[in-house]
């Protein structure tokens, strides 16, 4: 009987280490990314994005939890503007602050995550005028703890995260593609 025991914690010893050894070797950082192109100038679309209260319309999350409760500070747009949420479990809870912004060309956000897991990382949308359309490029970029390794080999995060990315942009084209002309 005892035999029997040593080999079962041996076998569970062994396998503790090999997943110990497979989340350790998974990447530390990870990049998600998507784009859409839209029939607007950057102009028309740079306002929806770096102004945070216009973000209601086209926003994945707030979909998600429609009585997520956001507040404002800072300015109203641009560097230094901030947006605080309490959601459901899907939302969670963080705040968004604009850490650079370039007219027509790059809104950058620092991300804290506060529930329901604690984190910090870095989104961003692009613009790339490409005669009257624009490509927008919404990615998000950080880097993951033993914990955050561990939860990547059971969710997949690019497809998670960039389906929600993928649904935003396509929100912010619905709102301005303009009709193309005759």
């Amino acid at each position: 009987m005892r035999k029997k025991v040593l080999i079962a914690l041996g076998a569970f010893a062994a396998l503790v280490v090999i997943f110990v050894i497979v989340v350790a070797m998974q990447p530390s950082t990870f990049r998600i990314s998507r784009s859409a192109t839209m029939a607007a100038p950057a102009a028309a679309i740079f306002p929806h994005i770096n102004e945070l209260k216009k973000w209601q319309p086209w926003s994945p999350w707030m979909k998600l939890d429609p009585n997520a409760k956001s507040t404002f500070e800072g300015p109203a747009g641009g560097k230094g503007a901030a947006m605080t949420w309490a959601g459901n479990n899907e939302v969670g809870e963080g705040k968004m602050t604009i850490i650079e912004s370039k007219p027509n060309e790059l809104v950058r956000f620092q991300l804290e995550f506060y529930k329901p897991m604690a984190g910090v990382s870095e989104a961003e949308f692009t613009f790339k005028p490409e005669g009257e359309q624009t490509t927008v490029t919404w990615a998000m970029s950080g880097t993951n703890d033993f914990i955050g390794r561990a939860m990547c080999l059971i969710m997949d995060m690019d497809k998670m995260v960039g389906g929600q990315f993928e649904s935003g942009l396509a929100s912010i084209k619905a709102i301005v593609d303009t009709p193309s002309k005759p």
